[in-house]
């Protein structure tokens, strides 16, 4: 027998405590699950965030990149990026409060999963853009390619790198990464 979904307001998600340490995301009023990703999943989150943290460092560049902690709310849907880069105004505001970001972060990174596929490519690409996330990143170990969305209006333009492909960035213009590195990403 289905259990009935867990329908919330946003009010209602910023102070929920199910006593367990599962991550949700909501998702029209509804509470979805974010199960722990896979070995290779997190391995790659950590790879990009380093990379991100490096570029920062050696650039002397104003963002700040964080993974799987700071929320974004987008026209009242809750998500947690694999990774997001926040400009420095950002992440003051969350400093002392709730990691919730109310505006668009520079760049947004999801790692795709099975479970995550619909929502990553379909979905959030629509949401990102309308909130206006200027680039967004899916890394998709599942496909072997890395797709790099930038914000023209309101919609987004899409560029694929499999393989040796250098990765182009808008908000880490120097990066050198190629797609194979993302996708077997080890320290």
């Amino acid at each position: 027998m289905s259990q009935t979904p867990l329908k919330m307001t946003v009010e209602e998600y910023l102070t929920y405590d199910d006593g367990t340490d599962k991550r949700y995301e909501l998702e029209n009023g509804v509470l979805v699950e974010m199960p722990p990703g896979t070995g290779n999943h997190e391995a790659i989150i950590t790879f990009v965030l380093f990379q991100f943290i490096l570029e920062k460092q050696r650039l002397g560049l104003t963002l700040e990149p964080r993974s799987n902690g700071v929320e974004v709310m987008t026209n009242k849907q809750i998500r947690r990026p694999d990774i997001l880069v926040m400009t420095q105004q950002q992440a003051a505001c969350i400093e002392n409060k709730s990691a919730i970001l109310r505006t668009a972060p520079p760049l947004i990174v999801e790692v795709v999963s099975p479970e995550s596929v619909d929502r990553d490519y379909n979905i959030k690409t629509l949401e990102y853009a309308a909130f206006g996330v200027n680039e967004y990143w899916i890394v998709d170990p599942l496909e072997d390619k890395v797709t790099v969305y930038l914000l023209a209006g309101s919609v987004y333009n899409q560029t694929i790198f499999t393989g040796n492909q250098a990765i182009v960035s808008q908000n880490f213009p120097q990066i050198n990464l190629t797609a194979q590195q993302l996708l077997v990403s080890k320290l």
